[in-house]
């Protein structure tokens, strides 16, 4: 056990968790006042939810020793005893500390999707979605990308996609954001689409709450990218760099793209293109070079701004672009480290095109991108109709209409009746008395 990884490890754990809220800022910020609650909740309703699910059986799941062909993972669960106390290791981890920092992981996976079908969910509906959907998408699939032969001991086995097939994902590019992209895209459909669109404007409500959310969501990611790593060591500090040039350039990709096609760049851009950066750099964090980030980067950011306008080309309401930035995103992560991974950077790793690996290494993580999106966009269209059928995750037209915070909820995000002043509104009073001396200027200079 080290102490230093130990350390490192946990606190990229903690600045994990932090991107869940900052994910519900980003969020919130996006919708509309009257839903600006009910996004949030569904950010928070996953932390619940997942964090109980993935101690009673989740990790055992995603990481137990192998029970299928590479599939599923079996045993290991948190109260046993080859996981509590001080001989218990994973790698030179305690064994609970790898527990949390991969239980952030599945949090935020699952919140990622909330951003498809925002403005129209019933509160209920979707936290019986996320139980079902981390259970039978989220923790195998985990277990196919995350989990490695030998772990625990010489005898162990993990997933197929990270020791059969060999693909690279070094934080999640396939697991999580790829995964939560196309189940975004089947929610979306399997909902519809909101009252009014695309024909009613539905601009954010909020932007500093979306630049707020995006920056929480930035520094949690260094977490995210430098604790995959799983140590205290130069790995760490090459994931931290590729990080922050891809997600610097892919800012700069997107609002070239803005200026180009509409004349002015965005508030919003700018905190997307931030956002499509760290999405991309996900899977190639610790196997390409500064070079080669900067490449992901830009690539992203210009690909994905041009991305999300194919929802109004193809019809589907993808309310806050997770389809646009986390499919798309992760998509060109995966493949461009079949051209760009050097195993200098990472002995683990394996050469790309690029770099003298040949085509093998793009096959493989094609392979692995197509497998993990398709079983998420089938599952999950399944599971959401069942619901939806069922107990129901559409909210009523009456409920979107007057908004899913009161309908939900029974709160409002913003009160103003302390601006209320005997039965009326102290603004209105103002305005009355200013047109009153107006009226008055008007009849003396008359």
């Amino acid at each position: 056990m080290e102490s230093g990884d130990t350390a490192w490890v946990l606190a990229s754990a903690a600045l994990v968790m932090l991107m869940t809220p900052g994910l519900a800022f980003f969020y919130g910020g996006m919708v509309r006042a009257k839903s600006v609650l009910n996004m949030l909740m569904m950010s928070f309703i996953s932390l619940a939810v997942v964090s109980v699910l993935w101690v009673l059986y989740g990790y055992s799941l995603a990481f137990g020793n192998d029970v299928g062909g590479g599939l599923l993972g079996g045993g290991d669960f948190l109260g046993g005893a080859n996981l509590l106390g001080e001989t218990a290791l994973v790698g030179t981890l305690p064994a609970t500390v790898f527990v949390v920092f991969q239980m952030m992981f599945a949090i935020i996976t699952a919140a990622l999707i909330s951003g498809a079908i925002a403005d129209r969910a019933k509160f209920w509906g979707w936290t019986v979605f996320v139980a079902v959907w981390a259970t039978i998408v989220y923790f195998p699939v985990a277990h196919w990308v995350f989990n490695f032969d030998g772990s625990t001991g010489a005898d162990f086995v993990g997933g197929w996609i990270a020791n059969k097939l060999g693909a690279l994902d070094f934080a999640g590019g396939t697991a999580v954001h790829i995964n939560a992209g196309a189940a975004g895209l089947a929610l979306c459909l399997v909902l519809g689409k909101r009252k009014g669109w695309p024909r009613e404007s539905m601009r954010p409500h909020n932007l500093p709450f979306v630049l707020l959310g995006a920056g929480l969501l930035w520094f949690g990611w260094y977490g995210f990218n430098a604790g995959s790593a799983v140590s205290a060591g130069e790995l760490a500090g090459v994931a931290f760099l590729t990080t922050t040039v891809a997600t610097a350039a892919a800012i700069l990709g997107w609002l070239i793209v803005e200026q180009v096609r509409d004349g002015k760049p965005t508030t919003l851009g700018a905190a997307s293109g931030a956002i499509a950066g760290l999405v991309a750099i996900t899977p190639a964090a610790g196997f390409v070079n500064p070079l080669g980030a900067l490449a992901i980067g830009v690539i992203a950011g210009a690909v994905c701004a041009l991305a999300v306008s194919l929802k109004y080309k193809l019809g589907f309401d993808d309310s806050l672009d997770v389809v646009g930035v986390h499919l798309v995103g992760g998509l060109i992560g995966t493949l461009l480290i079949g051209f760009l991974a050097t195993d200098s950077v990472n002995s683990a790793g394996a050469n790309g095109l690029f770099y003298g690996g040949g085509i093998g290494l793009l096959g493989k993580q094609a392979l692995a991108a197509v497998v993990v999106m398709a079983y998420s966009f089938v599952l999950t269209y399944i599971i959401g109709w069942v619901i939806n059928k069922t107990i129901g995750l559409r909210a009523s037209e009456e409920a979107e209409v007057t908004g899913i915070d009161e309908s939900e909820h029974a709160e409002s995000a913003y009160e103003f009746s302390s601006l209320r002043s005997g039965g009326g509104s102290s603004i209105a009073k103002s305005a009355d008395v200013l047109a009153s001396k107006v009226a008055a200027n008007s009849g003396k200079e008359g």
